[in-house]
């Protein structure tokens, strides 16, 4: 009998289910997107029971698609958006409140208070992160601070906190865990000893009883019940969604990247079993731990990727569809000068500016929408050369080339745009789904459906390569120019907090 992988791929507006076979190719697939909230500037909520139902009825039609039932699904892998920060009734399983996105900035100003404390560097040194409202630990403190009754019952051990992994694996089999991936993006665990720190939770005023258990990103943690897909699926892969991405994209040596074109867009080098220290304001985070090893990994996060181009649909309302928009940049010359920093949410790195407001720069009487659209694609790329002129700093070495996934990379005009600005080529993969191969492969080396990390390697292939076509001069013109517009951009929101 014929046997396959499941991935739930659970994104910031999606959820996606793939169906994997040996060769690590794609035979089914099914997306679902869920709503957002937006209850004030700088917020953005989810319904944890949205996420819940949406990825639920996602891994159902992809086995209805396939033709597929439980009995043929070796394992069941989970990729999930990080940060984004849950709290349920242990109980009920019913969440307390909506869920707080890694997007959210409302503890933006508890961050500058624990700031001014001098708190930061020893944050940095524990955890490998910036202290930022992205992180999961504010996020947490205002739920137990603003949720009528939530801090005693998290005390008494009636609540659970996780991020979406936790959420997932909890609703499928009843345990409560995360992986180190999803624990090391929190700022509550400590990316040197691998476990939740007890300094960092007296500090951010969290009761232990709330944690999930942390296990290996590779390993059987429990059978999701026979009645969500008519057999018990083993679950037995978990990673945050760009450590997923990494792994399915076979960065697994010391120098290794990839950069992921999501809703935001991550870049990731592979830094080997030593947590790396960032001198230019990235991260070091846990890639994975696998068979009793844990590997590294440093991150650039660039918070509007693919989400500019929601917003040019959902918000401006030039496009109908978010594929629609290389059509319209590509019917334009160039940008016509317009420069879109989309600061929506704040500036990741290497700014970490919380403050930092969209704006459009560089507008004349001659300007369109289709100027617009081409700025925004543009602008997904200039912020990736930042991640990767602070990653080549910190690594101390050239990187050779950048291998892309996610949706945008989809969009041929950014994937030459991103190769012109990096000065170095950028390689799309065959499969394109990373993410979900990541959570895929994770889950099929805990059960011996892939022999070994070197199996899984050799599966992956280069679907198209984009060289840079651009100058030095021009490249440095460019990127000074795009400097310029986001000084224009940064702490524009001081006062609206």
């Amino acid at each position: 009998m014929q046997q396959y992988i499941l991935a739930l791929d659970q994104g910031t507006t999606s959820s996606r289910a793939i169906l994997f076979d040996r060769a690590g190719l794609p035979v089914a697939s099914c997306q679902q997107e869920y709503p957002q909230h937006f209850p004030q500037p700088g917020w953005v909520e989810h319904d944890a029971l949205d996420i819940w139902h949406s990825q639920l009825a996602c891994a159902r039609a992809v086995l209805r698609q396939a033709g597929v039932d439980g009995a043929q699904v070796a394992a069941l892998g989970i990729a999930n958006q990080r940060e984004t920060t849950i709290l349920w009734d242990r109980a009920t399983g019913e969440p307390v409140a909506r869920a707080i996105v890694w997007q959210d900035r409302r503890t933006a100003d508890f961050c500058e208070q624990l700031r001014a404390q001098g708190q930061a560097g020893e944050i940095g040194r524990r955890t490998g992160l910036e202290l930022d409202a992205y992180f999961s630990a504010t996020k947490l403190h205002w739920l137990l601070e603003h949720v009528p009754g939530a801090r005693a019952r998290a005390e008494r051990g009636e609540l659970a906190f996780g991020t979406v992994d936790s959420w997932l694996v909890y609703r499928l089999c009843g345990r409560h865990v995360t992986d180190p991936s999803n624990a090391a993006r929190t700022m509550l665990f400590n990316i040197h000893t691998l476990r939740w720190d007890a300094e960092l939770l007296g500090l951010f005023d969290i009761p232990p009883a709330v944690l999930p258990e942390v296990v290996a990103s590779s390993g059987i943690v429990g059978l999701a019940a026979a009645d969500w897909f008519g057999a018990a699926l083993p679950i037995a892969g978990i990673a945050g969604d760009q450590q997923a991405a990494t792994f399915g994209q076979a960065c697994q040596r010391k120098g290794l990247v990839k950069n992921t074109y999501g809703t935001g867009c991550f870049m990731l080098m592979h830094a080997g079993e030593t947590p790396p220290v960032s001198q230019h304001r990235l991260l070091s985070t846990v890639g994975w731990t696998v068979a009793g090893t844990t590997d590294y990994l440093l991150e650039g996060s660039v918070f509007m990727g693919g989400a500019t181009v929601q917003w040019l649909r959902d918000g401006l309302g030039i496009i109908k569809q978010s594929q629609d928009v290389e059509a319209l940049a590509l019917s334009v010359p160039d940008s016509g000068g317009v420069m879109l920093v989309p600061a929506f949410t704040g500036l990741g790195a290497p700014h970490w500016d919380p403050y930092a407001r969209a704006g459009i720069v560089g507008m004349t009487r001659g300007t369109t929408g289709a100027h617009i659209a081409r700025a925004a694609v543009e602008a997904i790329a200039y912020q990736s050369a930042e991640l990767l002129v602070a990653m080549q700093k910190d690594a101390a070495c050239a990187v050779t080339e950048i291998r892309a996934d996610g949706g945008a990379a989809r969009n041929d005009l950014l994937m030459q745009f991103q190769a012109d600005l990096l000065g170095v080529p950028v390689l799309r993969p065959r499969v394109l789904e990373t993410t979900a191969l990541g959570a895929a492969y994770l889950a099929g080396l805990a059960v011996g459906y892939w022999d070994s990390r070197e199996d899984i390697a050799r599966q992956w292939q280069v679907e198209r390569r984009f060289e840079p076509a651009m100058g030095e001069q021009e490249r440095t013109e460019r990127m000074a120019r795009w400097g310029r517009a986001v000084a224009h951009a940064r702490s524009w929101g001081q006062d609206q907090g």
